[in-house]
């Protein structure tokens, strides 16, 4: 008898890893994915991505708004008697009565190294915090938050080069690969699950917005783990003069001045460790992202200007 896969996840993230799987042959009976969200405006419906490539493909999914207390899941879980669930940044609590509804339980596929960064913002976490690698846990399942048992790791390296999006895309890609390596051995009962160490254990909290406010009194590369971490979205800023400015790409710089001061005329500012940030890549509140000589053309932060923390 064919064996049966749930496949639950939401984002852009997760549609590589089930692509790999569909098109690897690996029997996605049914996807369970957030259900479409209005837009801000509330003129559009916006589809999950997952949602999207479901269509594609031609696989049946499923939107519930919460599988919380919903007897009509349950009952559709259990009715399909499936061989395993496959989570990926599914954006939902799953009930731990559900986690034994298949044969071989739920998988995650956590985009850290576990036990460090459980939780919703792993990625953005690892960067802002300078770690120098970072990776995709595949564990089983429990009743706590990403703490279940681990089969395999998979790590990348981490750079002050690279952005969430970057990290986020490359991390989809190595999972989408080593998934195929996992289920076999996880549908036969040959993979071996290791228990993690809780001691070690640190928590990606979700990203506020006001997170990506810049204090210059920080270390340059502390400035640039925020602006890398921070990308695409909310972005770290400043604010100058009444507006706001988002900071999409920088580098660090050696130029010496006034904590928040402008030390160049391309817009290469003071902080801490006497130490300075070159912007790269700006968009002023409303408008366009600009490379910064087109944007220092028009610009009103001169060399000698003062951005301060507030």
């Amino acid at each position: 008898m064919p064996k049966k896969i749930i496949f639950m996840g939401t984002p852009l993230f997760a549609v590589p890893i089930l692509k790999s799987l569909y098109q690897n042959g690996f029997p996605i009976s049914v996807v369970f994915t957030q259900p479409p969200q209005k837009s801000h405006r509330g003129q559009r419906i916006n589809k999950s991505p997952i949602q999207g490539i479901s269509e594609t493909l031609n696989i049946d999914f499923r939107t519930p708004q919460s599988l919380k207390n919903n007897n009509e899941e349950y009952e559709f879980i259990k009715d399909l008697n499936a061989d395993l669930c496959i989570t990926v940044a599914f954006g939902q609590i799953i009930p731990k009565e559900f986690l034994s509804l298949t044969k071989k339980g739920f998988i995650n596929i956590h985009a850290s190294i576990l036990p460090k960064w459980r939780g919703a913002a792993p990625i953005q976490r690892s960067i802002m915090n300078l770690d120098t690698e970072t990776g995709i846990s595949i564990m089983k399942m429990n009743e706590e938050l990403d703490s279940g048992p681990i089969c395999n790791t998979y790590k990348i390296k981490l750079d002050q080069n690279l952005n969430a999006q970057e990290v986020s895309e490359q991390l989809s890609l190595l999972a989408a690969d080593k998934i195929l390596d996992n289920v076999d051995d996880i549908l036969d009962g040959k993979s071996n699950f290791v228990d993690q160490d809780h001691s070690k254990s640190t928590y990606a909290k979700k990203i506020l917005k006001g997170e990506g406010q810049i204090d210059w009194n920080n270390d340059a590369l502390k400035i640039i783990g925020i602006i890398n971490g921070l990308y695409p979205f909310p972005g770290a800023f400043f604010n100058f003069n009444g507006e706001r400015y988002k900071i999409l790409k920088a580098e660090t710089g050696n130029k010496i001045g006034k904590i928040g001061e402008v030390v160049s005329d391309n817009l290469e500012i003071a902080c801490g460790n006497n130490k300075s940030i070159k912007i790269l890549e700006i968009q002023r509140e409303g408008k366009k992202v600009q490379k910064i000589g087109e944007f220092m053309l028009g610009s009103q932060i001169k060399k000698g200007s003062v951005i301060t923390n507030v």
